[in-house]
């Protein structure tokens, strides 16, 4: 057996070959400045049956092929901000209207009149023309402008437009059936809209129920895989096209899987290094460039499709870009990824050429798969412009980075799961400084002292035990592709350990488990390692009890003390909170005076105004109780309080701890207590008889700015 005849057959060697272009191809363009894309489509031609014929597309290329498909059109659903879809919802509206509409009609008259073609194939040949098919969405992801307004309304204009067309398919060769009548229209719709109601309602309980009970990692990716390709199985059932089902199904667990998690890392990981790259080299293998030498007939008919199906997309384009005043830029993008033509134009070609039907000849399917090549290189070339130029403009160097708050130091000690907390943790971070993100254990005893000098039995477990703590945080943290430094420090006192690594460390805030109550802890106390760390450190503490990955949370709920908006930690706390809700993609509503309310609205305008965010006015902070019967166990309650002496301290924040614990102990509970000015070192601790010490500010600046 020669070596050519092993890597025709053996699949050993074939999927070498695969995994040799996929490293290899995006390496040696890039030097030309050619995107991975093409690439691995012109791979695919080198090696398909119509170039060397290294490797027969056999099944396994359908099936990747599929499942590569599939994967883009879930993964732009599923890096949607749905925020920004509520945003610019109506925006996707129009765009999809008109990238469906012009291409239709234009794309109907030159099927019509310049190929001189039926009516029916003109129309069969116009959904070609009008749909088309996210291929060049991964380079969006590679330049992080998933969440840009234009990219948004890209895709939601990709749902629409492709579902017009397909369902434009249908009416078409339904027509030619002899049993289509009104009764076959009706079961039609009533087939879509059941699939839709299940999906929509069904998977998002389904998802949270299956990722709060189970937390392996395998059976979640498992999980979401499973639903993607059920929704897909069910949209082909009803007569629609899978893709449509892959999307709605990475619309409806949107919520579920935060941006920056683990989860999410590993299904982009699994896509982008393996389906979409095996769906872009079969769809080069089909490719016969050879047609284009045959006869002149087969080229006019490849000319008129390319060029009318690139200027109508490019027409919409500038259409919508002229309406909405954007600049060239956000038109070359938004052209760039509506102008590829993959699955959808296969999938109608495929109709168009069936037996049953005989719309399409052989010359248009050669046509079609000439428009995919050209349409794949002319859309990847524009969205690597488009989406270049707008990074470079839109991006300004000196508010990359963020505000610098430090490190964000997370604390474990036995009993917590320390994955939720290291998920919420990568949330809050700021992901624009190095090394954000830090894991500690503090230890009661030394194991290598003990009274009798033999190793101390008790210690060595606790250490072992700090130990394991931080080895899963650390796993969680690399999942989301997150470094995370970890210690273990030995103290005879855990508030101390935490406060001298705070110090030494540079860590800008703190995030600490809220344990339940005891019988013996007064009411105004939080635990004697959160008082400690309190009355220590100045910095933002975060006492957090989450019940539920946050993933799962629907909503989150800020309630805000009165003059909260002169403390020196508000817009600190305020970013933390509004990460959360922009990454997990979750309801917003902020509870507050009215006098403060304007201060949240006007940051969240500027900075945050994707989440989507509701405002209400609770002038007394008695009001809080109140809220306890709309609470449930997919939110979050995030207090926000004040250390006494504090500008917006109040007597009644003094029994807080008891009241989260009488009143709230069903949900997610997060008491922050932002930054203050001055250090401890400055303050006065009077101790009572309790043991509890009360912290008077001696700075004077402070006490002018307090009586002011």
């Amino acid at each position: 057996m020669n070596l050519l005849s092993v890597l025709i057959t053996d699949p050993t060697w074939s999927f070498f070959l695969v995994l040799a272009i996929i490293l290899l191809a995006p390496l040696l363009l890039s030097r030309l400045h050619v995107p991975h894309i093409i690439g691995l489509m012109l791979a695919g031609i080198l090696i398909g049956p119509f170039g060397l014929n290294l490797i027969e597309r056999d099944r396994s290329f359908e099936i990747f092929g599929q499942v590569g498909i599939y994967y883009i059109m879930f993964l732009a659903a599923l890096e949607l901000d749905m925020g920004s879809v509520e945003h610019y919802g109506r925006r996707g509206l129009r765009f999809g209207l008109l990238t469906f509409l012009i291409p239709f009609v234009l794309g109907f008259a030159s099927a019509r009149y310049v190929l001189h073609f039926s009516t029916d194939t003109s129309l069969l040949l116009a959904c070609i023309f009008s749909s088309h098919t996210l291929v060049s969405y991964p380079i969006v992801g590679r330049y992080g402008l998933g969440r840009h307004r234009s990219v948004v309304v890209s895709v939601v204009a990709t749902a629409i437009a492709t579902f017009l067309a397909l369902l434009m398919v249908a009416v078409i060769v339904g027509r030619l059936n002899p049993q289509s009548n009104w009764h076959f229209w009706l079961w039609f719709v009533v087939k879509c809209v059941l699939y839709s109601a299940f999906v929509i309602l069904v998977f998002p309980r389904l998802g949270r129920w299956f990722l709060r009970r189970y937390d392996d990692s395998v059976m979640q990716y498992i999980f979401i895989l499973s639903l993607v390709f059920l929704s897909a199985a069910l949209a082909e059932f009803v007569g629609l096209e899978g893709l449509l089902g892959a999307f709605l199904a990475g619309l409806v667990v949107n919520p579920l899987i935060p941006r920056t998690s683990p989860l999410m890392n590993r299904i982009e990981f699994v896509g982008n290094a393996l389906f979409i790259p095996y769906f872009l080299i079969g769809v080069g293998m089909i490719i016969d460039v050879g047609i284009l030498m045959k006869d002149t007939h087969t080229i006019w008919i490849v000319a008129v499709m390319v060029v009318t199906a690139t200027l109508t997309k490019w027409i919409a384009a500038e259409v919508m870009n002229l309406t909405s005043g954007e600049n060239h830029d956000h038109a070359l993008l938004m052209f760039g990824l509506t102008n590829g033509h993959a699955a959808g134009a296969l999938a109608i070609v495929m109709i168009g050429t069936d037996p049953a039907v005989r719309l399409m000849d052989n010359a248009v399917l050669n046509g079609t798969v000439m428009l995919i090549f050209f349409s794949c290189i002319i859309s990847s070339l524009a969205t690597n412009r488009g989406a270049r130029h707008l990074v470079l403009k839109d991006t300004q160097p000196e508010k990359n980075r963020g505000s610098y708050h430090g490190k964000c130091l997370v604390t474990y000690a036995p009993g917590i799961n320390a994955d939720i907390i290291t998920q919420l943790a990568i949330l809050i971070r700021n992901p624009y400084i190095p090394d954000s993100l830090m894991g500690l254990t503090v230890s009661f005893k030394d194991i290598r002292n003990s009274d009798n000098g033999q190793p101390d039995e008790a210690g060595r477990k606790e250490h072992e035990e700090a130990l394991r703590l931080l080895e899963r945080a650390e796993k969680t943290a690399a999942a989301a592709d997150v470094k995370m430094k970890t210690m273990n420090r030995i103290s005879t006192n855990v508030a101390s350990g935490i406060l001298h690594t705070m110090v030494e460390q540079e860590c800008g805030e703190v995030i600490v488990s809220l344990n339940d109550r005891t019988t013996d802890m007064p009411k105004t106390s939080l635990g004697p390692v959160i008082d400690n760390i309190l009355e220590g450190s100045n910095r933002e503490v975060m006492a957090l009890r989450c019940i539920v990955p946050p993933g799962t949370l629907r909503r989150v709920i800020v309630a805000v003390p009165q003059k909260a908006e002169y403390e020196v930690g508000f817009y600190k706390w305020l970013e933390h909170v509004c990460r959360i809700g922009e990454q997990t993609g979750c309801h917003m509503e902020f509870r507050a005076h009215s006098a403060t309310l304007p201060h949240i609205s006007r940051y969240m305008r500027q900075r945050h105004h994707n989440v989507r965010t509701e405002y209400h006015e609770m002038e007394r902070w008695t009001q809080l109780v109140s809220m306890s019967h709309q609470l449930g166990k997919d939110h979050l309650l995030v207090v926000v309080s004040a250390r006494p002496g504090s500008i917006s301290y109040q007597g009644r924040l003094e029994n807080l701890p008891l009241l989260i614990h009488r009143y709230f102990s069903h949900t997610s509970v997060m008491l922050l207590f932002p930054d203050q000015w001055g250090n401890p070192e400055e303050a006065v601790s009077i101790f009572q008889p309790n043991g509890r010490a009360v912290t008077r500010q001696t700075n004077p600046f402070r006490r002018m700015f307090i009586r002011n």
